[in-house]
């Protein structure tokens, strides 16, 4: 199980750093009007309109995959093993032997110490 959340740990992380990189290279809806006009449209690796359309299909695959393996990481931290690991869980409480003396009380500190005038 540990080797499973460990890959999909990876998967997350490899996503979101491409997500970050794809946000970061793609244009505000406001660098559209400028390339309508032929500002920096002829630049361009995939064109005027071709890299808003890829860019977007690629970021909104990252983010569903990051979405998928949050979903993961989530149901594993919260799976339960089948048997107990706590050890306080196993042991049942020990009732107090009647021959027992009481435990003395712990010596005053802080404000019981300083003396009444």
């Amino acid at each position: 199980m540990s080797i499973v959340v460990t890959i999909i740990l990876t998967v997350q992380m490899l996503t979101a750093l491409g997500m970050i990189g794809l946000i970061l290279v793609q244009h505000g809806k406001g660098a559209d009007m400028g390339a309508a006009f032929g500002s920096g449209g002829s630049g361009s690796l995939f064109g005027a309109s071709g890299s808003a359309n890829f860019l977007s299909r690629t970021t909104a695959i990252l983010a569903t995959v990051f979405f998928v393996c949050t979903l993961a990481l989530a149901y594993f931290g919260n799976v339960r093993p089948t048997s107990s690991g706590s050890v306080l869980e196993s042991v049942a409480p020990a009732a107090p032997a009647a021959n027992v003396a009481p435990v003395p009380a712990a010596p005053a500190t802080g404000a019981a110490q300083i003396p009444a005038k």
